[in-house]
């Protein structure tokens, strides 16, 4: 079983961070409350040295946020795009991008998996979020040639909730308002930890 897929395809050898972030700059992170991370994304209809731009600081801003993936409107770019470097529950390595990403809606049930969930833009809060076992997200990469990546356990956590952010929603939409008030109130108290690390994250990547 290969340890890692890049693009959806099986890589004998890859470098610890994806080579589009040696080319990037880091971004300043979006977080709960702006415009524009409540709201629809454009779909990317230009394919060109401006989208493999930003896909390049994305994946830099994703390794010094050490996320599992990100998406184009949490550095403030209103496109339907993101990038993700994350583990299934096998511990099988996944990255990439998607582009104009789109949900299948499932055709049989999927079993619901409650489990602690994460936002970059909502940083230092983790809340159990429901959500399917296995996840199909159809789109383009940055050459416009389309994408078909299907994920399971951890990493299908990973492309539904990036997906969920290009269509203008965060997990703490799908909360209880009393669990909204506690996931904010964990950001209150730890936003300050998270942006001392990344910080600090920036400086050593600065350096690779």
């Amino acid at each position: 079983m290969p340890r890692v897929f890049v693009q959806g395809t099986p890589a004998d050898h890859y470098p610890r961070h994806a080579p589009e972030a040696r080319r990037g700059v880091v971004r300043r992170i979006t977080e709960v409350g702006e415009e524009v991370l409540h709201k629809p994304c454009r779909d990317v209809t230009e394919f060109g040295p401006d989208l493999a731009a930003l896909i390049d600081d994305m994946f830099l801003t994703l390794y010094v946020a050490e996320g599992a993936g990100l998406a184009a409107n949490q550095v403030g770019v209103d496109q339907r795009v993101f990038v993700y470097d994350c583990p299934d529950d096998d511990g099988v390595r996944h990255v990439g991008h998607i582009v104009n990403p789109v949900l299948e809606t499932p055709t049989s049930g999927r079993r619901l998996l409650d489990e602690n969930e994460g936002c970059l833009s909502v940083p230092g809060a983790v809340m159990a979020v429901s959500r399917p076992d296995r996840a199909v997200v159809r789109g383009q990469d940055k050459n416009g040639r389309p994408v078909v990546i299907e994920g399971t356990g951890y990493f299908a956590r990973c492309l539904i909730h990036e997906t969920d952010h290009t269509d203008g929603h965060l997990y703490l939409d799908r909360l209880s308002k009393r669990e909204k008030k506690d996931a904010l109130r964990q950001m209150a108290d730890r936003r300050d930890e998270v942006f001392a690390r990344r910080a600090a994250r920036a400086g050593e990547l600065s350096r690779v």
